[in-house]
């Protein structure tokens, strides 16, 4: 098994610039070479929503709404997952989320539900100030 860990969250201002990480916690047992991963958001107030998703073949899927602001990238050499925020507004205040999915064949159809997943991380928060 994996035990996501998410790291980089913080306060920011308007049109500010943040980069996410997703680790794998020491002693898991696995790497994230064998899951899917997907970052959500949880936003005072308001329920958990897909952000963008990493296969194990490294494609990338995203909400329409952040995609071309939002980039998730893999890096397998540190075994980590990127998400890079930029033009953040103080709509995108949320804390993030980091989860791994061993789902294979109907990933590609699922990517977007938590349902899919099996680990998740605690979190780490971003703010946007105006």
């Amino acid at each position: 098994q994996v035990q996501p860990v998410e790291s980089g969250g913080g306060l920011v201002q308007t049109g500010d610039s943040l980069r996410l990480s997703c680790t794998s916690s020491a002693g898991a047992g696995r790497t994230f070479s064998s899951y899917n991963i997907g970052w959500f958001r949880q936003a005072p107030g308001k329920e958990r929503e897909f952000v963008a998703a990493s296969t194990m073949t490294d494609r990338s899927y995203y909400t329409d709404s952040f995609e071309g602001r939002f980039t998730i990238a893999r890096d397998t050499t540190k075994d980590t997952v990127f998400l890079q925020l930029n033009s953040l507004k103080p709509e995108d205040t949320a804390i993030y989320y980091c989860a791994a999915s061993a789902s294979r064949g109907s990933y590609s159809f699922r990517y977007h539900l938590q349902s899919v997943y099996d680990y998740w991380g605690k979190g780490t928060l971003v703010t946007v100030s105006s």
